[in-house]
């Protein structure tokens, strides 16, 4: 910026001439615009302006964008004039052109007789002079007339109420649901994406109902009742919410992976159960609005109707931890009757029970997003004992070893003869594996026998870097660190135990090759007498300890489902080992064509 002083005003007339001669063949039609430019000088003493603020003022009158807007402001201003029509009487005009095309035998005079003949073309011409006829000039005596509004009863001015008509189809709610303020307003609550208000536009949330079809209302029954009266239009006398729009829109939209199962006509909270949203475990939703505490709006995704309401993640957790009204003492009651307890179940933590804390850890709600086909870097088999997730694991590997890979599990225990370290397990001392569990190097440990075994993280990584996916038959503990990291991103498949009989298929299997959990056996070869009381005891305590094992698999089966079925991908009956490896193969595949949704904390 140029500053002068008053040592410079030679100075300041020139660049003023200097900028008058560049502005000069600039027409201005502005008459106004024209007087201040001319008599810019004139100012100076006398609103206070200096000579910099002279020169920034002259500067922005010659500029091409100001002037563009002064012309523009002009234009809008002029009064346009009506269209006049050129003539009226072209109906008389057009049979005389049909008279002298028809003496001639040209043939464009007879295609243009054939063209003024046709009715559609008389009926243009005949509403043109219709039309060209009338005046449409306002008359200057005339004023418009505004429509006489009375004033509602509670004071308000007319300029903050307005009419509201909605079109009501009769299968379909509105999409919104009210709640009675503190001054006894019927106001709306939430308006459901995707439902009929919501794709009109006309109400937000705020707003307050003061008649339906010019009855008033002040409940929610009142406003049920006369909606279900009406036909096919609903008119709403409202009162304007001051709320800002975007406020009111800024709700949050995610994407969740339901972890649990829910029933809107078995909630005893929802507000309104026919806008209630049902949806299994495992299903995507679509969260388009969160602000409500206990009430989420969601979608499912792949779904086009409207949104519905699901209980939020706190609503859900407090529902988990709530306990009898008899023995709730304190307590207070939220928006939509939630009961909010204080009174929760508390117990100490202890760390050599931490897996049981990780079996109860309450997750309701997963985000996730959507990602395009990619490769899982880990495979998980989990199951009960005796299912077949090592041998399952052991073939995929065997049927490309370039594609999977697995770890050498570590031991404490000393080597015994002809094992090699590495091969079955890396033997390293007890003292050092411990120091490596207390800085958490280790997926998952345990002792048997007095020595201690566990997998390392550092081995799943090495089989990463090789561009394979690792394969792991590790305990369901282990899926939370597996999870929970971005570095692992694993495919967990559940092994189901199938029915008693397969079962017992299965462990003859396993029997056949030489394994077995129980060392009571019987040898009918062995027995001095076959039909000794002796012998025929010891073959029905063999046969009653198989069942009990066999019972055992299928409890421990259904319960491990049931306590890590938020991390389980997938989930197999194995009834047949060749029909198992098929699907988990097929399962595998699947992951390079086809789109996942998986946890948010993996992309972000």
């Amino acid at each position: 910026m140029v500053l002068f002083g008053r040592k410079r005003q030679p100075d300041r007339r020139e660049l003023l001439a200097s900028m008058d001669q560049m502005a000069v063949g600039k027409p201005v039609d502005n008459a106004a615009f024209q007087h201040v430019r001319e008599n810019i000088e004139d100012l100076n003493g006398r609103v206070g302006a200096n000579d910099t603020d002279l020169i920034f003022l002259k500067g922005l009158m010659d500029s091409p964008i100001m002037r563009s807007l002064v012309k523009v402001q002009d234009r809008l201003e002029d009064r346009l004039s009506s269209a006049q029509p050129v003539g009226t009487g072209n109906i008389d005009l057009s049979r005389d052109v049909i008279k002298k095309c028809e003496v001639t035998r040209s043939k464009d005079a007879q295609e243009l007789a054939n063209i003024l003949k046709n009715p559609h073309f008389k009926a243009l011409l005949e509403s043109h002079d219709v039309v060209a006829e009338k005046s449409y000039e306002p008359s200057p005596q005339q004023e418009p007339q505004l429509p006489a509004f009375e004033l509602p009863v509670n004071g308000m001015t007319a300029d903050a109420i307005r009419l509201v008509g909605l079109r009501k189809s009769p299968n379909e709610p509105l999409g919104l649901t009210v709640q009675v303020d503190e001054s006894g307003n019927l106001v709306i609550a939430r308006i459901l994406g995707g439902g009929m208000i919501d794709h009109q536009g006309l109400l937000h949330v705020g707003d307050t109902i003061l008649e339906v079809n010019g009855v008033p209302v002040s409940t929610p029954e009142d406003l049920q009742i006369q909606i279900s009266k009406a036909k096919e239009s609903v008119a709403l006398k409202i009162r304007p919410s001051f709320e800002d729009e975007h406020t009111q829109l800024n709700g949050g939209q995610c994407y969740m992976r339901a972890m649990f199962n829910y029933n809107p006509a078995d909630d005893s909270l929802l507000p309104c159960k026919e806008i209630g949203l049902h949806f299994s475990h495992g299903d995507i939703l679509q969260i388009v609005n969160q602000k409500d505490p206990n009430w989420w709006q969601a979608k499912k995704v792949g779904s086009n109707g409207p949104a519905g309401l699901i209980p939020s993640q706190e609503l859900e957790e407090r529902r988990k931890a709530f306990v009898k009204p008899e023995a709730d003492y304190v307590h207070k009651i939220s928006i939509c009757g939630a009961r909010i307890s204080k009174k929760k179940r508390k117990t100490m933590y202890q760390s050599k029970s931490n897996s049981e804390f990780d079996k109860a850890e309450l997750l309701l709600y997963e985000e996730v997003t959507r990602m395009p086909p990619f490769k899982r870097r880990t495979l998980a088999l989990i199951g009960s004992q005796g299912v077949g997730r090592r041998t399952l694991k052991n073939r995929l590997i065997n049927s490309d070893p370039d594609k999977f890979g697995g770890i050498v599990p570590y031991t404490s225990r000393p080597p015994r003869v002809l094992e090699e370290n590495g091969r079955g397990y890396w033997f390293i001392d007890r003292e050092t594996m411990e120091m490596e569990i207390r800085e958490h190097k280790f997926l998952e440990y345990g002792e048997h026998n007095g020595h201690l075994y566990g997998s390392t993280l550092d081995s799943v990584r090495d089989v990463i870097r090789q561009g394979k996916m690792c394969v792991l038959d590790c305990s369901p503990a282990a899926l939370k660190i597996l999870h929970n990291s971005s570095e692992f991103m694993p495919y967990v498949i559940f092994i189901a135990a199938p029915g008693m009989e397969q079962l017992k298929h299965l462990y003859g299997i396993s029997h056949s090759i030489g394994s077995s959990n129980r060392n009571l056996t019987f040898d009918r070869a062995s027995s001095i007498r076959y039909s000794s009381r002796r012998a025929r005891t010891l073959e029905s305590l063999a046969s009653l300890y198989e069942e009990e094992d066999l019972r055992q698999t299928l409890e421990e089966s259904s319960c491990l489902q049931r306590t890590y079925e938020k991390y389980i991908d997938l989930v197999v009956v194995n009834e047949d080992f060749d029909v198992t490896f098929r699907k988990v193969a097929e399962a595998l595949e699947a992951l390079s064509t086809e789109h996942q949704w998986v946890p948010v904390n993996w992309v972000y």
